[in-house]
């Protein structure tokens, strides 16, 4: 991949975050966190509604079928271990419920995914 297309692809990530972000702040969501960093793994959006924390991978793509297409199961395995990890960072966060969602953004309008997986026990 060339920097070029390098430079694109991040921009493009940053506005996809972005519109992630106003599309769970406009459901009632607030963001705790964008693009939270661990040794183990990165997490695009950790959010909160109430006692339910959410840890949101966001796909942005040309069409939201591509970026349906894009969410795969190691991705899942990344978040679940950084969410560990934050968890055990912010203990006050600890008696709350846990989702893991993803925000498809290929449109207009970014779709929301609620419960999209959940890491085995």
């Amino acid at each position: 991949m060339t920097v070029e297309a390098r430079q694109k692809a991040y921009r493009m990530g940053h506005a996809a975050e972005w519109r992630a972000v106003w599309r769970l702040r406009l459901a009632g969501y607030s963001i705790l966190m964008r693009r939270y960093k661990t040794k183990l793994g990165e997490i695009d959006i950790v959010a909160r509604r109430g006692d339910l924390l959410v840890f949101v991978e966001v796909k942005g793509r040309a069409s939201v079928t591509a970026a349906a297409d894009a969410l795969v199961g190691r991705q899942f395995g990344r978040v679940a271990r950084a969410a560990s990890l934050f968890i055990a960072n912010h203990p006050r966060y600890a008696a709350c419920s846990v989702r893991f969602d993803a925000v498809l953004v290929g449109g207009f309008w970014p779709r929301h995914l609620p419960g999209v997986w959940q890491p085995p026990e």
